[in-house]
């Protein structure tokens, strides 16, 4: 099981991470454009929910 986890955990991170510096560069584009940034700002924190997944997952688990 531990080196699946170690697997996913890897997957996770990195697919979290496009999603966050996708949002972050979503927010910064309408900032320019003096529109609302909320949307760039919710798909960011959805990354780094989806690049955490792996430790609540864990963490949950109790192992």
């Amino acid at each position: 099981m531990t080196p699946m986890l170690g697997m996913f955990t890897f997957v996770f991170n990195l697919i979290g991470l496009v999603i966050c510096l996708l949002g972050l560069t979503l927010a910064q584009r309408r900032e320019k454009r003096q529109q609302q940034r909320w949307p760039g700002y919710a798909l960011a924190g959805l990354g780094f929910l989806v690049a955490t997944t792996p430790l609540w997952v864990q963490g949950l688990s109790g192992q």
